[in-house]
């Protein structure tokens, strides 16, 4: 079977890579991917809340509340955008929780190529770590390339990839600061920082291989909270990321191989 071209759609053009072997260059595309931030999504994009106004949403790169520390580029609003199909599958993800007395919570969707372009920058400055003692404390810096923790393309970046959890309804809410002292982000549930979610054994984001879904020492309710969440979302046709149990991706995906830039705002996907 022949091979399909990836490619980088930024504001005023499309890129195409060459071959699925290229994606690692991506980087240098960075000046062009920057080029015009006013971009907008393709049609078939929505804003989740316009499919299922129930989800919850706590978009942590939109705040100062992740593993860089502050707002990554190309999130102006805390809106989770994805395309139409993987909206969906939520929608029915969520109507098979909620009578059950939980809800999903999103922390990140479509993610622009801006913003990856953010976390390569930030994981190639050393002098940084500043959120290393709760996001990656048994991890060297200068070793999140080549551990897979940080990459120069995301599957976020073509619109049907999610991170998310699930939480029990009424719930406190949404994060309320760092914890204090700031402890690591495997540390037990209730001294790492605070968050509504089921205790899945370590936080979002969480740069160690306790996250890894499968991980033998995540046991009793820990690995029965990140098996429910897994379960859910596989009868909607999501596919988990093995080594994220937050990490899931709706199949078939519509842009298999394209990746876009246009910012997380309303306007993105406004008017279609």
């Amino acid at each position: 079977m022949k091979k399909r071209t990836p490619t980088l759609v930024t504001a005023g053009a499309v890129l195409v890579l060459g071959s699925l072997g290229s994606l690692g260059s991506l980087g240098s595309l960075t000046p062009v991917a920057h080029a015009a931030p006013a971009s907008k999504a393709p049609a078939d994009f929505v804003a989740l809340s316009s499919v299922d106004p129930s989800i919850i949403q706590d978009m942590r790169y939109a705040t100062k509340v992740n593993f860089i520390g502050r707002r990554i580029d190309g999130y102006r609003e805390p809106l989770c955008i994805l395309t139409r199909p993987a909206a969906e599958a939520l929608h029915r993800a969520q109507a098979e929780l909620l009578p059950r007395g939980y809800s999903l919570k999103v922390y990140d969707c479509y993610r622009p190529q801006r913003a990856v372009d953010h976390f390569a920058r930030w994981a190639k400055d050393l002098d940084d770590e500043r959120m290393k003692a709760e996001f990656y404390p048994r991890v060297a810096k200068d070793r999140l390339f080549a551990d897979g923790y940080i990459a120069e393309k995301s599957g976020h970046s073509r619109g049907s990839t999610v991170d998310l959890t699930i939480v029990e309804l009424g719930s406190p809410g949404a994060v309320g600061g760092p914890a204090r002292p700031v402890r690591p982000c495997y540390a037990p549930q209730g001294e790492r920082r605070p968050d509504d979610s089921v205790d899945m054994g370590t936080g979002f984001d969480c740069f160690d291989t306790l996250a890894h879904t499968d991980d033998p020492r995540i046991e009793g309710v820990q690995r029965a909270n990140r098996q429910f969440l897994k379960g859910t979302l596989a009868g909607e046709g999501f596919v988990n990321l093995p080594e994220e149990w937050w990490h899931f991706t709706y199949k078939p995906e519509t842009y298999p191989d394209t990746y876009f830039d246009f910012p997380v705002a309303h306007r993105s996907v406004a008017g279609h």
